[in-house]
């Protein structure tokens, strides 16, 4: 439900949860004071609840931002030492 903030005449002010479909007050249910709904900016989001999931933002599993630019092993900068020389195919027949 809503919250909607009232204004007393003597200027005080309070909050109350009403359904969207009452009415607005016209009398503070305290003091019985007349009352103007007062008309604000809104909490907009309000956090309730004992908190966030995981799933709630997109993050990879090793903890890194699901936007940031990944590097490919391919892309690494080359090392000082040379790469090992491959086997060519005769001489992984002959066992050597």
């Amino acid at each position: 439900m809503p919250t909607y903030s009232y204004r007393r005449a003597d200027g005080s002010t309070f909050d109350i949860e009403q359904r969207i479909t009452e009415p607005a007050l016209s009398v503070c249910p305290t003091t019985g004071q007349p009352v103007v709904r007062v008309i604000t900016g809104g909490a907009g989001l309000v956090f309730k609840g004992s908190g966030f999931y995981l799933t709630d933002y997109a993050r990879r599993k090793d903890g890194g931002n699901a936007g940031a630019a990944t590097k490919k092993p391919a892309d690494a900068a080359p090392s000082d030492s040379p790469a090992p020389a491959a086997k060519s195919a005769a001489d992984a027949a002959s066992g050597s």
